[in-house]
């Protein structure tokens, strides 16, 4: 039975006609890499970042489904994030979700100017944390 990593590289594989090469080219990675996670039934350790980054970008998928996928395989659990909690997000927005897969591919220097762009959308100075409401209290003399 394939692993979870395994699965969602043969999907991708099979949905879009690619080969290993061809995934390994578009992500900027070996091609014996794409091959070993492609095969390999149980990892020992998380790839690496810059690994499944390529990864994720050689298969057209968000980050944080391929690192989620090759965690399970690694038998890591990741917990969801306060944004990706239920509680906090009952309707999930397929457009907030497509931003945010977009966002995790651009660069380092692109995802700065994205974030100054939001944050001056948002109203607040870039880098400034954001503003949180406080309850006012009198001042004690």
């Amino acid at each position: 039975m394939a692993n979870a990593l395994q699965e969602i590289i043969r999907q991708r594989l099979e949905r879009q006609g690619w080969s290993y090469g061809e995934v390994a080219r578009r992500g900027g990675i070996p091609r014996s890499t794409v091959h070993h996670l492609a095969t390999t039934d149980r990892l020992v350790r998380m790839p690496q970042p810059a690994t499944l980054e390529g990864l994720s970008r050689g298969l057209d998928l968000p980050l944080d489904t391929v690192r989620r996928a090759a965690a399970e395989t690694c038998g890591i659990h990741l917990y969801p994030t306060t944004e990706d909690a239920p509680a906090t997000r009952p309707d999930p927005d397929p457009e907030v979700d497509l931003l945010i897969a977009s966002v995790q591919r651009l660069s380092t220097d692109d995802r700065r100017h994205v974030a100054a762009l939001v944050e001056s959308l948002l109203g607040r100075a870039p880098g400034s944390p954001p503003a949180v409401e406080h309850e006012s209290h009198p001042k004690e003399s």
